[in-house]
């Protein structure tokens, strides 16, 4: 694992570490994601999960952080669910990393300490005949 994906892994699994219940119908954080840009920034976010599913994911808060300061590159990311360890971002997370940033394309996405792919590989075909 390079030492930036080490780094984004840490405050990943940092965010993850907080997850708590706010009351009986939604709990905060049970995945924690960071994120780097092209400009060498650190993005972080948390998921919300409300019983309805009007919650969101930690990689979606992450990427609100990072628009907030008028960024859209992402180089690498990693999203870590507590107690379970690191996950891929669902497909919604995946197609909005991708229409923020047509660049993106080529983010790499730790799925496990030893396995880092494309946003590409994560992504249907069908997809990019559209684009």
């Amino acid at each position: 694992m390079d030492k930036d994906f080490a780094l984004l892994h840490e405050h990943a699994v940092t965010l993850a570490k907080q997850k708590r219940t706010l009351n009986e119908y939604s709990k905060i954080a049970t995945t924690g994601c960071a994120l780097l840009t092209e400009q060498g920034s650190i993005y972080t976010g948390i998921s919300i999960s409300i019983v309805c599913s009007i919650g969101f994911c930690a990689e979606h808060s992450a990427m609100a952080e990072m628009l907030k300061n008028n960024e859209t590159r992402i180089m690498k990311l990693v999203s870590v669910a507590a107690g379970k360890g690191i996950r891929s971002p669902c497909g919604r997370c995946r197609e909005f990393m991708r229409l923020i940033n047509m660049d993106n394309f080529t983010t790499l996405i730790m799925l496990s300490e030893d396995r880092i792919v494309k946003l590409s590989d994560l992504l249907p075909d069908p997809f990019f005949k559209y684009m």
